[in-house]
């Protein structure tokens, strides 16, 4: 689905027969997450527990075709792209609004089993094991031409038993304007790679040239987070903690790191992204620091540890971001839907 360079098209909107989601047996139960275009459900479908999103069409034309073309995308992305650390897709349809169905996973985002934990650190192996998870599932995007730019804990959903990471959300394949990337104090500045936000995407409406390694940065803020617990940057406003990675080549403490695990941490937030290591190479040290620590478990087929995934070139443009953020605050508005007990479902085409 993707066009002979290998991105991704606003006119890509017909959906193969296979990921077509019938309405009429979809059933939707309490929201689970919300962002600025869509919504997420808990929900059923064919009789196994599915997340549902809801996207907003929009109101004038121009919102609405962009709306289309973001969906188009994202459905041709996530038909695509499967991986055991990657949120598995299920379907979705475009009538009588536009729905994007997968995997519910129901250990929640790692940035709240963190913050649940706190004072209370990751043991080093577990945290080890999720970078693992994250690593694996951004080789994987990468090998597809994909570039998440938003990688951060909020955007990572955890398995029930709490033992693995998954991606959620990576399906936008664009490059977004300024005035759609850096909306105020969204908390994702503090994971973003400074040149996503040079004094050059400063300039209204300019589009930044970046490559696959802004997310080798990103996936490093994260480590250092799994290790720490700790929010990066503290005491900084997100704005503040931009600033300071950008302008001033700031980046959390790496000193009290073992000195292994530190320099994987800072060869992936080096201010060169040419230095900056691939999820291949990121995989590998990872795995051979995991050795170190902790004891060998039972024999698991060689394949599991195997990277069967290539790498982009450096020069490969940006092609994804992160759309729906759930929000945590619980301070939305409720519609009827949202105020109904938990467990009860309503049908998906009596709703629309």
């Amino acid at each position: 689905m993707g066009s002979a360079n290998g991105f991704y098209t606003g006119e890509e909107l017909n959906l193969e027969t296979k990921w077509l989601i019938d309405p009429k047996l979809l059933f939707v139960g309490p929201k689970i997450g919300e962002g600025a275009h869509a919504k997420v459900y808990e929900g059923k479908y064919k009789n196994q527990n599915v997340a549902i999103k809801i996207v907003h069409k929009g109101e004038t034309p121009e919102e609405i075709a962009k709306r289309e073309a973001r969906f188009g995308r994202e459905v041709a992305m996530l038909s695509r792209v499967q991986h055991k650390n990657l949120v598995k897709f299920i379907g979705a349809c475009k009538e009588p609004v536009m729905v994007i169905v997968t995997e519910l996973l129901l250990g929640g985002t790692l940035r709240k089993y963190l913050v649940n934990m706190r004072p209370r650190c990751l043991d080093t192996a577990v945290a080890i094991r999720f970078a693992l998870d994250i690593a694996r599932g951004m080789e994987c995007l990468h090998s597809h031409g994909i570039i998440h730019r938003d990688l951060k804990p909020e955007n990572l959903l955890l398995t029930a038993d709490h033992k693995t990471v998954k991606l959620a959300d990576f399906g936008l394949a664009r490059e977004e304007s300024l005035t759609e990337m850096m909306t105020a104090e969204t908390g994702t500045y503090r994971w973003m790679a400074p040149e996503l936000y040079s004094t050059v995407t400063l300039r209204h409406g300019e589009k930044k040239h970046y490559n696959h390694k802004v997310d080798a940065y990103s996936f490093a803020i994260v480590l250092w987070e799994l290790i720490h617990n700790k929010l990066p940057f503290e005491g900084m406003s997100n704005l503040q903690a931009a600033y300071a990675a950008a302008f001033k080549n700031v980046r959390p403490s790496a000193d009290d790191l073992p000195q292994d695990l530190a320099v994987i941490v800072t060869s992936c937030w080096k201010e060169d992204p040419n230095a900056r290591p691939n999820f291949t190479q990121i995989i590998q040290m990872l795995l051979h620091y995991l050795s170190a620590v902790s004891p060998p478990e039972p024999a698991i087929p060689p394949r599991i540890f195997t990277s069967e995934n290539h790498v982009l070139p450096p020069e490969s443009p940006g092609t994804s971001s992160l759309m729906a953020k759930c929000d945590d605050s619980g301070e939305t508005p409720k519609t009827p839907m949202e105020n109904q007990p938990r467990g009860f479902f309503f049908c998906f085409n009596q709703c629309y």
